[in-house]
């Protein structure tokens, strides 16, 4: 099943940095954007399968 995220990322000299915008607390690097990607999406995994324990949750609140 394929899954969709927002990242944020930039380069900063010959690395690569970046965060999950749900997540902006748990920052990578990279040598390459792909390399950087990767770790993002270990990032993900960990979260959201328990390895990291008490993870910050984010949602839109709406009001009327």
């Amino acid at each position: 099943m394929e899954q969709k995220i927002t990242i944020t990322y930039w380069q900063d000299g010959e690395f690569w940095l970046g965060y999950l915008n749900a997540h902006p607390e748990y920052m990578t690097q990279g040598m390459t954007l792909e390399e950087l990607r990767d770790n993002l999406k270990d990032i993900y995994l960990d979260l959201h399968s328990g390895q990291i324990p008490c993870p910050r949750q984010q949602e839109d609140l709406v009001f009327v």
